[in-house]
C-alpha cells in the first residue's frame, strides 16, 4: 500500500447509497447502518485487505478494489442478494442504490493519515449510482467493456439501459446487472406489502395475487438463469445431445397436434324411422314373460332328453286312448326340468314335451325317471272323466 500512495492507478469503484437515510430517526439510521455494514462486510470478506480501500460516506460507502476488477461485481451481487433476502421483514426497510465504475483514481492520505482515494474514477461511480433505481446495480460503459470480456457468463448478466446525463451535462452509458424478470429492487415488494396491509376486500385479494405472481415470475427467471448457465458450462457434444432431445420432443409435440387436428370426423348417426310393423313385440304382462321362460326350459329339456333316452321316439304332446289303454281318465304332467314317463312299466315318452296321458279307469303305477335324480313313483286311481295333475320338480 505504501508503494501505491500518491500514484494514479486504474481500479474499479463500488459506490453504495442508503435511500432516504437522512429522513429516518436516529434509531432508524443506526438500525439501517448496522445492517448495511453487516451486509457489506459479508460482500467483501473474500477480498484481501491490501486490495481494497473503504470510505464511509455517512449514508453509504465507496469501495475501491485495487486488485481484480471482478471483485466489485462479486461484491455487488452479494450485497444485492443479502438485501433481497432481507425483504420487508426488518423495520425500517433497508433500500440501497449501487453503482460501479472503472476509472483512474489517485491514492492519498486523509486528515487522519488513513488511505483515501480521489479522482474521476470515484466521481463517475457516484454519478452512475445516482442513476440507479432502489435496489438496482448499474455499471459504467468502461467497467462493462472490461468485465464482459472476461467470460461469456459475465457478458450475459448485463442489460443496456441507455445514455444518462448528469448535473454537469456529462453523458454516461450505463448497464444494469440482472436478468429479465429479476427482482433487482425491493421497492416493488415493499409497495405490494403495503397494499396488502392497508387494503380490504377484493383489493386485498388482488394485492396478494400480485405478490404470488411476482414470486412465480422470479422463480421462473431463476430456473431460466440456472438452465442457461448450466448449458454454457457443458461440452459441445453434450450441447448437441441436449439440443437433439429438445428437437425430438418439439417434433413429437407438433406431430401429435397435427394428428389431433386432422383426425377423421366421427360419422353422424342416422335416425331411421321405425314403422309399426318394424317395432318389436314387447311383453305385455308377467305371465307372458313367464311362459316364454317355460318354453325355453322346455326346449333345453327336450335336447337333454334326446341325449339321455336312446331308441325312444319323442311322443306327441297328447297320447290318445287307443295308444294307451282306451280309458277316459286324463293325467296332466308338469315335470321340471324333464323326466321319462312310465305307466305300468311301459315308457310313454319324455315330459316335456309330453303334457297329458289318457288312461282307463282303475289303479295304475306311474314312474317318472331322471338319470340325475331319484325316481318319482306314484300310484294313481283313475276314475272315468277324472283329471289327475302330476307336478314334480327334480332338485
Amino acid at each position: 500500500m505504501e508503494q501505491r500512495n500518491n500514484k494514479t492507478i486504474i481500479c474499479s469503484v463500488f459506490f453504495l447509497d442508503i435511500v432516504e437515510y437522512s429522513k429516518k430517526s436516529v434509531a432508524g439510521q443506526i438500525s439501517l447502518k448496522e445492517r448495511f455494514n453487516a451486509f457489506l462486510s459479508i460482500a467483501i470478506r473474500d477480498v484481501p485487505v491490501n486490495d481494497r480501500i473503504i470510505l464511509d460516506t455517512g449514508d453509504g460507502a465507496a469501495i475501491s478494489f485495487l486488485g481484480d476488477i471482478e471483485d466489485a461485481l462479486q461484491a455487488a451481487l452479494s450485497m444485492r442478494s443479502s438485501l433481497l433476502g432481507e425483504g420487508v421483514r426488518m423495520e425500517p426497510t433497508l433500500l440501497v442504490r449501487m453503482g460501479i465504475n472503472l476509472g483512474p483514481v489517485r491514492l492519498v492520505k486523509d486528515i487522519n493519515g488513513q488511505p483515501n482515494i480521489v479522482g474521476d474514477g470515484i466521481n463517475v461511480a457516484q454519478r452512475v449510482m445516482g442513476f440507479a433505481d432502489t435496489g438496482q446495480v448499474l455499471v459504467s460503459r468502461s467497467y462493462y467493456d472490461a468485465v464482459s470480456r472476461l467470460s461469456s457468463e459475465y457478458s450475459g448478466m448485463f442489460h443496456y439501459q441507455g445514455s444518462r446525463t448528469d448535473k454537469h451535462v456529462r453523458e454516461h452509458e450505463v448497464y444494469a446487472i440482472g436478468y429479465p424478470g429479476d427482482f433487482t429492487s425491493t421497492q416493488r415488494s415493499v409497495a405490494l406489502q403495503e397494499q396488502v396491509e392497508h387494503s380490504t376486500g377484493w383489493r386485498h385479494v388482488l394485492a396478494q395475487s400480485q405478490i404470488v405472481w411476482a414470486s412465480s415470475i422470479h422463480q421462473v427467471a431463476l430456473w431460466e438463469r440456472r438452465g442457461i448457465s448450466a448449458f454454457r458450462r457443458i461440452t459441445t457434444p453434450q450441447k448437441v445431445a441436449v439440443l437433439s432431445v429438445a428437437a425430438i420432443f418439439a417434433f413429437s409435440m407438433m406431430l401429435g397436434i397435427y394428428k389431433l387436428a386432422h383426425r377423421p370426423a366421427v360419422p353422424a348417426v342416422k335416425k331411421v324411422a321405425v314403422t309399426a310393423s318394424d317395432k318389436p313385440t314387447l311383453p305385455m304382462s308377467a305371465p307372458v314373460a313367464a311362459s316364454a321362460v317355460v318354453v325355453d326350459a322346455q326346449k333345453a329339456a327336450e335336447i337333454e332328453a334326446n341325449k339321455k333316452v336312446q331308441g325312444v321316439k319323442q311322443s306327441s304332446r297328447v297320447r290318445t286312448l287307443a295308444e294307451t289303454t282306451g280309458g277316459p281318465a286324463v293325467v296332466g304332467l308338469s315335470i321340471v326340468p324333464w323326466g321319462e314317463v312310465y305307466l305300468d312299466g311301459v315308457l310313454q315318452g319324455v315330459s316335456p314335451p309330453l303334457l297329458e296321458l289318457q288312461v282307463v279307469s282303475g289303479q295304475h303305477k306311474l314312474e317318472i325317471r331322471n338319470s340325475n335324480f331319484p325316481v318319482l313313483k306314484q300310484t294313481i286311481k283313475a276314475k272315468p272323466g277324472e283329471k289327475i295333475k302330476i307336478k314334480h320338480s327334480f332338485k
